[in-house]
């Protein structure tokens, strides 16, 4: 016999779609172009790897140079034909893009946030394929402002000033959460989210100097 008025089940939690946020507690994005922006990663990590990673990392820091130089001529060529014609050519998003992601990656390693060592190739652009714990998205805009192509560099100084102040913070806080990780193995939670959180911020700040996005980006770490 029945029970009337039993309570039915709740229903069973949305699963990700595919392509969707890393998993992970700073898979978010959505904002100033960057749709996506987090890692996979445990916060345990080797006691060994913030006194390592930075020597290992010095190949990817030399190719991300050379990617950076890459990125500065394509971004003028880009520029000039987004001020002429209105559009930024597909090339242009594309290898922009891929830089931005690259970056991520580096930055994500060099500062022992994660085990895997980055691969040499700049990624492919936007879906972010999901192959590294790193993951950046972009919206990627091909119509951009006319009027902002002029004006960004400019506009975005209260930014630089900022994140030049949280730069240095964070220098400290991967020193102290050097430590913590030779005592105790795990980085420490805050301590990582409000890394991360600065990586979010100047990536977003990258999108809108780079064209990918015309929507000025927070003074946010979320």
């Amino acid at each position: 016999m029945s029970d009337v008025g039993a309570t039915p089940p709740p229903p069973p939690p949305p699963t990700e779609p595919p392509g969707g946020a890393v998993p992970g507690p700073y898979g978010a994005g959505g904002v100033s172009g960057v749709t996506e922006f987090g890692i996979d990663a445990p916060l345990e990590i080797d006691r060994w790897r913030p006194f390592v990673h930075w020597l290992l990392a010095i190949p990817l820091v030399f190719v991300l140079a050379v990617y950076g130089l890459v990125t500065g001529l394509v971004s003028i060529g880009g520029w000039f034909a987004a001020l002429f014609s209105g559009r930024l050519p597909e090339w242009a998003v594309e290898w922009i893009t891929r830089y931005g992601r690259f970056q991520w990656r580096v930055y994500s390693y060099a500062g022992f946030m994660r085990k895997e060592y980055p691969s040499f190739s700049p990624p492919p652009g936007d879906p972010d394929p999901h192959d590294d714990p790193a993951a950046v998205g972009f919206s990627s805009q091909t119509e951009p402002s006319r009027g902002l192509l002029l004006v960004k560099w400019l506009i975005l100084f209260p930014h630089y000033v900022v994140l030049y102040v949280l730069s240095i913070a964070v220098g400290v806080v991967q020193l102290i959460a050097a430590f913590a990780i030779l005592f105790t193995g795990a980085w420490p939670e805050g301590m990582r989210r409000f890394v991360i959180g600065y990586y979010r911020w100047s990536t977003r700040v990258y999108a809108y100097l780079y064209m990918l996005s015309d929507e000025y980006p927070p003074f946010s770490l979320d």
